[in-house]
């Protein structure tokens, strides 16, 4: 429905909670509503909720500050403790079929009790061996979920759809990039104390993996080398200066944790190609906060030998004149997740 006001998307990161509503429009979406607002470092840690009271308090402050006029929200979860994500083969059935069975199918993939868990799935389609079919199997911990869902309520929000980061990353894509059939896409998104991993096969989900570390490995190093405290830490990550420290000392010290994220990122992808037919990958597409860090893109690019693209998840988005598309651009790439959120409609798979 043209011009229909869709749900917001809402980004609950370790650092910044991010928000985007788009609209509906010929040809596409049009940016509605965008804000985000840092929180402080102990409120959320490896993607728990340690003060829920504080987070609500930044969930309403963004409501206010981004003007959502949108209640329906939705929200994304990931982690490699709470998220599975497996790509199965099943006897071809009908997804009514599926529905009833999947329990049963997901018990020997899901390392949790299968009561404790929200199950859901995505038929791929046929296998190449008769009779077979592809399905995506998604298991998440409830108590995950209801973490989630108790503070965004707290803030007067309804989420209506709880989806999980990768796949909010390959929604992205899909509406900014161009699918080609042969081509191997991963999608990098790399968070303050998360990097998700989607790899894209021909536009489709091949693999993916939660690993919990990411860009807070740059303020840790800086603490820990200079024995600074976070603020000061966290400046020099941006490239502001801080009194005492030179651009000198603070470089290797950058390139070092760089090294170490990247070293994460490319387990994965050996990973991959341990469970495909050894297939290589074309493109590396990044976002969030350390896709901002000067010199990371080509660091990483340099490391594992691949053309690395910086994610433009507003590249085919309109933006109204009476945004600043100057400074929405600058952090564009830490709204990957919240755009890709955004687009999501009650309903859809």
């Amino acid at each position: 429905m043209l011009g229909a006001k869709g749900l917001a998307g809402i980004d609950i990161g370790s650092k910044n909670i991010k928000a985007v509503q788009l609209k509906e429009v010929r040809g596409g979406y049009q940016l509605e509503r965008f804000g985000y607002l840092p929180i402080p470092p102990e409120l959320i840690v490896d993607g728990s909720i340690l003060d829920s009271l504080r987070v609500v308090d930044v969930l309403k402050e963004l409501v206010k500050k981004a003007r959502l006029k949108v209640k329906d929200v939705v929200i994304s979860v990931s982690g490699h403790s709470s998220v599975i994500v497996k790509r199965i083969s099943l006897p071809e059935m009908s997804e009514e079929e599926l529905s009833e069975s999947i329990k049963f199918e997901a018990e020997q993939y899901v390392p949790f009790d299968i009561e404790d868990v929200n199950l859901d799935f995505q038929i791929l389609g046929p296998r190449e061996e008769p009779g077979q079919m592809d399905v995506l199997l998604v298991a998440v911990k409830k108590d995950k979920i209801n973490e989630y869902v108790s503070v965004v309520r707290e803030a007067g929000l309804n989420p209506v759809i709880v989806d999980a980061d990768v796949f909010a990353l390959e929604n992205m894509y899909e509406i900014n990039y161009e699918i080609e059939p042969g081509k191997n896409v991963a999608l990098v998104n790399i968070g303050a104390s998360a990097i998700n991993m989607n790899i894209l096969k021909g536009g489709v989900s091949a693999f993916t993996r939660d690993s919990s570390i990411g860009g807070n490995l740059h303020i840790e190093a800086f603490q820990k080398e200079l024995n600074i405290p976070y603020e000061s830490a966290e400046r020099l990550v941006r490239g502001e200066t801080v009194e005492g420290v030179s651009q000198k000392a603070a470089a290797p010290i950058i390139t070092v944790a760089s090294d170490d994220i990247i070293a994460e990122i490319m387990r994965s992808f050996d990973y991959f190609k341990g469970t495909t037919t050894h297939e290589d990958i074309h493109e590396i597409i990044i976002s969030g906060g350390c896709a901002l860090l000067e010199g990371f893109p080509s660091q990483l690019s340099t490391k594992t030998g691949i053309d690395v693209k910086v994610a433009e998840p507003f590249r085919n988005i309109q933006i109204p004149k009476d945004f600043d598309r100057e400074s929405i651009m600058e952090i564009a790439p830490m709204a990957a997740v919240a755009v890709g959120l955004a687009i999501r409609r009650v309903g859809d798979r």
